[in-house]
C-alpha cells in the first residue's frame, strides 16, 4: 500500500517531479562519464608506460636498476633466456644494451637513452615499431637508428640523415659509430621521443665494447594480473645473482598518481551527490509543506509516523530508482559511442603526452564503478528525503488538518 501510495504521489505534481528525476539523471550521466574519462586516462596511461619501455616484468643484474653502469650486464643471460622459453605464462621477451650518451647531428646535439635491440624480439614487446611515422623500423643492420620525432626536431634532422652517438665503453673511454636515421617514431609520451633512440644489439655492443653481453630482459606477460606471483617464481628460479621488477616496482610514482586519480574522482562524486541531495531537500520540503492538511488526515485516521515516514522515503527512493535507469542509460549511450571514437583533445596535446595519455581518449567503462553509481545515486535521494520525512512526522494532527 505504502509503495502504491507513494508511486502515486509521486505523479500529482509532475513537473516538480520531473525536475528533480532530470537533475538525477544529469548527475548520474556526468559520474559514468567521468568515471569513464578517468578510468580510459588512467589505462591509456599505463598501456603508453609498459609498452613504450617498462614491460610488465624486467630482468637485470642485482643492483643494476639502482646504479645503470655498463659494466653491469646479465651474467649467463642463455640461462635467463631458457627459464622464459620455458615458463608458459610468458607471451614474449626482448633482449636489451642500455646506455646513456650523447647523440649529435650536423645541427644540435642531445643526451639521450640508447637502447640496443634484436628488432623482431623488441617488436613483440613494445609499441616502438607501430609508432613509425616516418621511415622505417629497424631492419637489422649496424648502421640503422631510429629516434622519437621531438628529439629528430631538436637535432634537426630527417630520414637518411648522419647522426654520431657517443657513450662510456666498458674501458672507460669514449666510444662512438655514426648511423643512419632509418625511421622517426612518435608516441603518446613527448618526454620519452625527446631522448630515446634504438639501434641494432650488436652495433651499441661493439660501441660500449661490451661484447655479447645485455643488461636487460623486458617481458611481457600472457596475464598481467599475475605480475607479482611471476615475479616470485622467477627470482625462485634464477637465484640471488638476478634482480626481477614488475612496472609496479619500476613505477612508484605512477601507481600512486593511478590511486590519486580514483581518490579524486571520488571525492568529485561526492561533490555531485552533496549538490543533489540540497536540490532533493528543496523538491520534498515543498511536497511536505504542500501536502500538510493530507499529512493531517492520515495521522487523524490512524496512520502511524514510521508509516508516514517511510513512504515520503519511498517517494524519493523511487524518483532515485528511476532516475538511475535513464541515467546510466543515458550515460552508456554517450560512453559506448566515446570508447571506440574517443575523444579527442589535441588543443591539450603538449599537455597530456607530456603526461603520457595522448591525445585522444577512451573512455573505459568499469563494471564495478557502474555498480556503485548505480546504489550511489537512490542513496542520495533517500538521504535528501530524511530531513522532509522527520518535518511531515512532527506535524500535529490538528494543527495540519486546519492548515491553510
Amino acid at each position: 500500500m505504502l509503495l502504491k501510495l507513494a508511486w502515486r504521489n509521486i505523479w500529482r505534481n509532475k513537473r516538480r517531479s520531473i525536475i528533480v528525476l532530470i537533475s538525477i539523471v544529469v548527475g548520474l550521466t556526468a559520474i559514468v562519464l567521468t568515471d569513464g574519462l578517468s578510468n580510459g586516462m588512467i589505462r591509456q596511461m599505463l598501456f603508453n608506460q609498459v609498452n613504450l619501455d617498462i614491460s610488465h616484468l624486467q630482468i637485470h643484474k642485482a643492483g643494476f636498476n639502482s646504479n645503470k653502469v655498463i659494466k653491469n650486464f646479465i651474467p649467463d643471460y642463455q640461462h635467463v633466456e631458457s627459464i622464459l622459453k620455458s615458463n608458459p605464462e610468458v607471451a614474449a621477451y626482448s633482449k636489451r644494451v642500455f646506455a646513456t650518451g650523447i647523440l649529435s647531428s650536423a645541427n644540435n646535439s642531445s643526451g639521450v637513452i640508447i637502447y640496443g635491440i634484436d628488432p623482431e624480439e623488441e617488436a613483440r614487446v613494445s609499441i616502438i615499431k607501430s609508432s613509425i611515422v616516418e621511415g622505417k623500423y629497424l631492419s637489422g643492420s649496424k648502421r640503422e637508428i631510429i629516434i622519437g620525432k621531438k628529439l629528430a626536431e631538436k637535432l634537426g634532422v630527417d630520414v637518411g640523415d648522419k647522426v654520431v652517438a657517443m657513450s662510456n665503453t666498458l674501458k672507460g673511454d669514449i666510444g662512438s659509430d655514426a648511423f643512419r636515421v632509418a625511421g622517426i617514431f612518435q608516441t603518446a609520451n613527448s618526454e620519452f621521443d625527446k631522448m630515446t633512440v634504438y639501434i641494432v644489439a650488436g652495433a651499441e655492443q661493439e660501441m660500449l665494447n661490451t661484447g655479447d653481453n645485455y643488461h636487460e630482459f623486458a617481458v611481457i606477460l600472457k596475464d598481467y594480473n599475475n605480475v607479482t606471483s611471476i615475479k616470485s617464481k622467477l627470482e625462485s628460479a634464477l637465484g640471488s645473482r638476478y634482480e626481477v621488477f614488475t612496472y609496479k616496482d619500476l613505477l612508484p610514482l605512477f601507481i600512486f598518481q593511478m590511486d590519486l586519480y580514483k581518490e579524486s574522482m571520488m571525492i568529485l562524486n561526492i561533490i555531485i551527490g552533496l549538490a543533489l541531495i540540497f536540490g532533493i531537500v528543496n523538491t520534498m520540503l515543498m511536497s511536505v509543506f504542500e501536502r500538510i492538511r493530507e499529512f493531517g488526515v492520515l495521522m487523524a485516521i490512524g496512520m502511524r509516523n514510521s508509516k508516514l515516514y517511510l513512504m515520503i522515503l519511498f517517494e524519493a527512493f523511487m524518483l532515485g530508482i528511476l532516475g538511475t535507469l535513464v541515467g546510466l542509460v543515458c550515460g552508456l549511450l554517450l560512453d559506448i559511442p566515446l570508447a571506440h571514437s574517443g575523444i579527442n583533445l589535441s588543443l591539450f596535446a603538449t599537455g597530456l603526452e607530456s603526461f603520457g595519455i595522448g591525445a585522444i581518449i577512451y573512455p573505459v567503462l568499469s563494471v564495478g564503478n557502474l555498480i556503485n553509481a548505480a546504489l550511489f545515486m537512490p542513496f542520495v535521494a533517500v538521504l535528501g528525503a530524511l530531513y522532509p520525512a522527520y518535518k511531515a512526522i512532527k506535524l500535529e494532527p490538528i494543527y495540519a488538518i486546519n492548515y491553510v
